[in-house]
């Protein structure tokens, strides 16, 4: 394979791989799939419990949709969404993980202003 070929497929992935964080870089974004952590459920309950605008909510739905995150399916007049793959999780944790410590060693070098 040239040269020029592996860096082109080498682009390709990390452009695959930044598109796909790109899709869990918004707040809400986030906050739908923690409320889909445990359980389905239908748009109308979603926007009530999230406190969202129908509209925005279902840009972000499609986002997570295109993703593959979230599943939706549709019953009657209500569409459902659901968590595809609970692997995303794998994700996320370790990414809390760091904040969590950030966020002590920033509570450390705050408190040791006071010490001065």
């Amino acid at each position: 394979m040239p040269n020029n070929t592996k860096v082109a497929a080498g682009e390709m992935v990390f452009k695959i791989k930044a598109d796909f964080l790109k899709s869990l870089a918004h707040p809400s974004r986030l906050a739908v799939i923690e409320y889909l952590k445990k359980r389905e459920a239908p748009v109308g309950r979603i926007v009530k419990d999230l406190a969202m605008e129908q509209s925005g909510l279902s840009k972000h739905l499609a986002t997570l949709r295109q993703a593959g995150i979230l599943a939706s399916r549709q019953e009657k007049a209500n569409v459902y969404y659901s968590i595809k793959d609970k692997d995303i999780f794998l994700v996320l944790r370790p990414i809390a993980e760091i904040l969590r410590k950030k966020l002590r060693e920033s509570g450390r070098l705050l408190s040791s202003f006071g010490k001065t």
